[in-house]
């Protein structure tokens, strides 16, 4: 929050601005470089973090000021210090990416071709993968991949309303927060901290952004900052694990019904796109906010209805790691009700245009 006063100032003479015409929206020229401000607070609060743990881990004078439960995790969170730096460099080059695609545009075969090998780096050098039960090794790393440039990607096209993304990314984080928080890994029978504290991180860094970007936006999140979001927060859905959740299998979807609202406005951008014969990757106002407005609604409302349907989807995630079957058949039940009746409000709208 304190990092974006600065960079709105002088967001001009780094060029990172936003000028209203063709597809955006709004009318004033706006600031670009929210996604420094994110990427700032995740990097400073992990070496703050990280530093902590390097001292305390060897102070036996320190740690009789900590608390008993605290001790324990030292060794466990340093011994993945290295792993999470190299996951953190890695999101330090998407950002890059959408910093140089926010100041000189950048070509949209070379942006898939460097978001695919961040994500095979991340699958094949640090060994993050899907947990979906399918036993086919290629297979779930392909998956792997297509997983984390999909999430990269419909966080990217969700940022096109003020305050959207950024707090759908936030309701998300928060979301699988706790599911990490309730689902306890196998090996140490203990909940899943290390992924809910990086999950927490970016809500932080998402909350002091959003400070700036409530509408009306003082300044935008950029592809910087889409890009640097989505990745994390897809990575850590790989991170997780749900093998502890012994008789549930299903809980492993839980990622998939949190992430119903990002990935139903790129899946049905995409085919609105390609059904009217345009390039998938030319911006537009298809997207599912754009067409609450078009329903009828406010700018805010339309914000406000995503967030509301967005948290739905986190709590139904949230309670299906925790149900048996039968009962998660039933929250599924709930979402997909919930999305077919946002398709029979939308199709109101379709048959408007056409008539």
């Amino acid at each position: 929050m304190l990092a974006l006063y600065p960079i709105r100032r002088y967001a001009h003479r780094l060029g990172l601005l936003d000028r209203p015409g063709g597809h955006s929206t709004h009318t004033e020229i706006t600031p670009l470089g929210g996604g420094i401000g994110i990427w700032l607070g995740i990097m400073l609060t992990f070496l703050a973090g990280t530093l902590a743990v390097s001292i305390a881990r060897d102070s036996v004078w320190l740690q009789q000021y900590l608390p008993e439960s605290v001790v324990p995790y030292l060794d466990g969170v340093w011994s993945r210090v290295t792993q999470m730096w190299c996951l953190l460099g890695a999101g330090t080059v998407l950002f890059g990416l959408g910093l140089a695609d926010d100041r000189y545009g950048v070509n949209e075969w070379i942006r898939l071709a460097v978001e695919f090998a961040v994500a095979a780096f991340v699958v094949y050098g640090l060994g993050f993968g899907l947990t979906a039960h399918i036993g086919v090794s290629w297979l779930t790393d392909v998956l792997s991949m297509i997983w984390i440039v999909g999430v990269i990607n419909s966080f990217n096209m969700l940022d096109n309303m003020d305050g959207l993304s950024g707090g759908v990314a936030a309701i998300i984080s928060a979301s699988m927060a706790l599911v990490m928080l309730s689902t306890r890994d196998p090996g140490t029978a203990r909940p899943q901290l290390l992924v809910a504290a990086l999950l927490l991180v970016i809500l932080g860094a998402l909350l002091g952004f959003l400070w700036h970007n409530r509408p009306p936006a003082r300044i935008f999140m950029g592809d910087g900052g889409s890009y640097l979001v989505g990745f994390l927060i897809a990575v850590s859905m790989l991170m997780a694990t749900f093998a502890g959740s012994g008789e549930r299998p299903h809980a492993v979807l839980a990622p998939l019904c949190v992430m119903a609202v990002p990935l139903y406005d790129m899946i049905t951008v995409l085919w609105i796109r390609i059904r009217e014969g345009r390039s998938p990757f030319v911006g537009d106002r298809s997207h599912f906010s754009h067409r609450l407005v078009d329903l009828g609604l406010g700018r805010t409302q339309a914000v406000l209805t995503i967030y509301l349907v967005t948290a739905t989807c986190g709590l139904a995630a949230v309670l299906l790691t925790q149900v048996s079957l039968l009962q998660a058949g039933m929250v599924f039940g709930i979402v997909l009700c919930m999305l077919f009746l946002i398709v029979i409000l939308e199709s109101t709208g379709w048959r408007k245009k056409e008539d």
